[in-house]
């Protein structure tokens, strides 16, 4: 059986759950192979200070089935780097699907690749998905042909489960989901900002207004 590759962008101030969570569930599925990509191979460094290990650079021309772009405050500096929007753009074309976490989503749509569709991102940022031609859609993820755009950070699991099914079949996802034991139970009842204070808005999207 063919094997499926799989590639995770990384850069430097990503969110690190937007690729640790997809990588954590796509890379058990039965014959894949998962690469982290980035601009330049070596160490990046997330948010936080979580150190990661690329596995090859976006200059190796290497075939991804699966490509995943996860979000965080480094975008910033991605959002205008006409060669990462351009390898995200021909790696689209050759795709089986494109998927994305969080404000990767406007990664996406800085390639071009969003015009007319339904994306979702993470909530403190979704109007900006208009800026790309997108129709906002608050959901934790939603599926518009081969791309797959999810809400903010652990959203990632919950799209890389239904990619999962997609890729193989419900069994399957149902399986790794039981694996990783992903059955949230939450302690507070904040998860959106409609069951949160106006104040632990205000304090997310300060931290948020940084992205452009």
């Amino acid at each position: 059986m063919k094997t499926q590759t799989i590639g995770i962008l990384l850069f430097d101030g990503l969110t690190a759950l937007d690729a640790v969570g997809p990588y954590d569930v796509l890379s058990k599925l039965p014959y894949s192979k998962v690469s982290f990509v980035s601009i330049q191979p070596g160490t990046i460094t997330c948010t936080g200070g979580l150190k990661l290990l690329s596995d090859c650079s976006i200059k190796d021309d290497i075939y991804f089935d699966i490509m995943v772009i996860p979000g965080g405050h480094g975008i910033n500096a991605l959002l205008h780097n006409d060669d990462v929007l351009r390898w995200i753009k021909e790696k689209y074309l050759k795709s089986k699907y494109t998927v994305s976490v969080c404000t990767g989503s406007l990664l996406l749509g800085a390639a071009g690749l969003l015009k007319g569709l339904k994306a979702t991102t993470h909530w403190a940022q979704i109007d900006k998905l208009k800026v790309y031609g997108a129709i906002p859609v608050k959901k934790r993820y939603i599926q518009q042909g081969k791309i797959i755009t999810s809400a903010g950070v652990s959203a990632g699991i919950d799209m890389a489960l239904k990619l999962a099914e997609l890729l193989k079949n419900k069994k399957v996802a149902q399986t790794i989901q039981l694996a990783i034991e992903y059955d949230p139970d939450p302690p507070f009842d904040t998860e959106s900002p409609s069951k949160a204070s106006p104040e632990m808005i205000d304090s997310v999207k300060r931290k948020k207004a940084t992205l452009k």
